[in-house]
């Protein structure tokens, strides 16, 4: 067998390819840090692509090889930024702890996304008359709160499905859960009426929300309500 041919010509060769990877992927991350930076400071509309690749440090040829048009980066942007703050992995059932110490890891990462400077930014900015045309809104619809609500009734349905929950509508539950946490305290960020409140007052309203949440779901809930019309105990 000629050295050419040995059985270390393959790795040579991946080894050879290697160099290449980590910096395509950290162009990637460099072009989506900026993209953040740039759509929430100044919408969709106020950023061009030029802008991005000076900001990224890349060129402009680099940005429309990564994303293909800004579209697709505003929309990979919003999706970077929540996987950032509330990855996938905690939507899968059987992690360690209890169902609701799961619940609670889910409600406390996505108050802090929903509640952070730059998601507070963006949803203004997406409530400004002509900030983006419907196009734009939907992206940022489904890149983002979507894809979160998508997520989390997938999460419902294995709970569902092992006799944890009793949910008739997975769907409208899941939209309850995140519409509860957002509560009082979000609408008055938006409005900048408010800062953030006490960590321990986060903390207080999270669980409330969650053993809410559980009550409302729990198997056999039904049996301990009184009947329509009935006597109560």
């Amino acid at each position: 067998m000629s050295a050419s041919s040995s059985p270390s010509a393959p790795s040579d060769a991946h080894r050879g390819a290697g160099p290449g990877r980590p910096k395509d992927l950290g162009k990637r991350a460099a072009i989506l840090e900026a993209a953040k930076r740039l759509f929430t400071t100044h919408g969709f509309d106020g950023v061009s692509m030029d802008q991005i690749a000076t900001e990224a440090g890349v060129s402009k040829l680099t940005v429309y090889s990564h994303f293909g048009d800004k579209e697709s980066l505003f929309g990979a942007a919003v999706r970077a930024k929540c996987e950032e703050q509330l990855p996938s992995e905690l939507f899968l059932v059987g992690l360690e702890g209890s169902l609701r110490e799961q619940m609670v890891a889910i409600a406390r990462a996505f108050f802090a996304l929903v509640t952070s400077e730059e998601a507070v930014a963006m949803h203004r900015m997406m409530m400004i008359p002509g900030a983006g045309d419907s196009h734009v809104r939907e992206l940022f619809w489904q890149a983002g709160p979507q894809r979160v609500k998508e997520g989390f009734a997938t999460f419902l349905r294995d709970e569902v499905a092992r006799g944890a929950l009793d949910i008739p509508d997975i769907d409208r539950a899941a939209s309850q859960f995140f519409c509860l946490l957002k509560g009082e305290v979000h609408m008055q960020l938006m409005c900048g009426l408010c800062c953030m409140p006490p960590s321990d007052d986060v903390d207080t309203h999270i669980e409330a929300t969650v053993d809410l949440f559980l009550r409302a779901y729990s198997p056999g809930r039904g049996a301990m309500a009184p009947e329509p019309g009935g006597d109560s105990p």
